[in-house]
């Protein structure tokens, strides 16, 4: 190889390595978290320079998307159930760490006029008086908040009564669009969207007791090829600047022991000795 061929070349692999460089790192994250990420990530941002992109949607499928090939460098997950799936496929750095604890919360457009209690009650006497027409959850199918919502209702006893009212989000922030548009009466969400302007100005907002579902353990993990920025933005998010933001969004934040829980080989967590 000439001399002339030979700076053509690594001039051009310069080019590779800086066009790859450019490109921000990708992550996965829930729909719940789209309220409380931005200001974690600005407060990255400050801190490091870097801007990652992060793309919000349905915890169930983003694990569906990873498992298939989607090049997520980091998955926030809504729960921690679809981070294990994607541990016992080999697709993981490690199993991860709980980032935050989840809420829930009753919500309903101030002119439905509907009384909202943390017994839920208020929601059966507006079925059994017709003012409830439509109520809105997340897809308890593979929403982690649509499940805990549906938990809430069974041990309120509303399940069945609330079936041929319940319209079904793609994802928590879905759910909390239908729940607060004209057409529909309510709906239970995760309490974290509830921070949102178009939320606290134009509904009413009941915190669900915890002793309703079990909590939603949010658990965040690493892709095999993840990169230097993802690896940052990891430890930030479990970080205690980020949990003081995730608190004042009212997330719960995990205890030391319980945020390090670890996959078992038969799909159980445990905690590391």
């Amino acid at each position: 190889m000439t001399l002339r061929r030979l700076a053509v070349f690594v001039a051009f692999l310069t080019l590779q390595f800086a066009a790859q460089a450019d490109q921000p790192a990708r992550f996965a994250a829930a729909s719940s978290l789209q309220f409380v990420l931005p200001e974690i990530l600005l407060a990255f941002q400050r801190k490091t320079g870097y801007a990652p992109r992060i793309t919000y949607g349905s915890s169930g499928n983003f694990s569906r998307q990873i498992s298939q090939g989607a090049p997520f460098e980091l998955f926030l997950s809504a729960d921690e159930s679809y981070v294990a799936a994607l541990v016992r496929q080999g697709l993981t750095v490690d199993s991860g760490r709980i980032y935050a604890l989840g809420s829930i919360a009753a919500i309903a457009p101030k002119q439905a006029n509907i009384r909202l209690t943390q017994d839920l009650s208020g929601f059966r006497s507006a079925i059994e008086s017709g003012e409830l027409k439509y109520f809105a959850i997340a897809n308890p199918d593979h929403a982690p908040y649509g499940r805990a919502a549906r938990e809430a209702m069974q041990s309120a006893g509303l399940w069945q009564a609330i079936q041929p009212h319940l319209v079904r989000g793609e994802n928590a922030s879905q759910a909390a669009q239908f729940a607060i548009s004209g057409s529909s009466q309510g709906g239970i969400v995760p309490f974290g969207l509830t921070k949102s302007p178009a939320i606290a100005t134009t509904s009413h907002v009941m915190l669900i007791p915890p002793s309703y579902y079990q909590p939603v353990r949010q658990r965040m993990v690493l892709m095999n090829e993840a990169g230097t920025i993802a690896r940052q933005f990891f430890d930030f998010v479990g970080g205690p600047e980020a949990g003081e933001i995730f608190l004042r969004h009212g997330y719960r934040l995990p205890d030391s022991q319980d945020r390090h829980t670890q996959l078992t080989g038969n799909g159980t967590w445990t905690q590391p000795r």
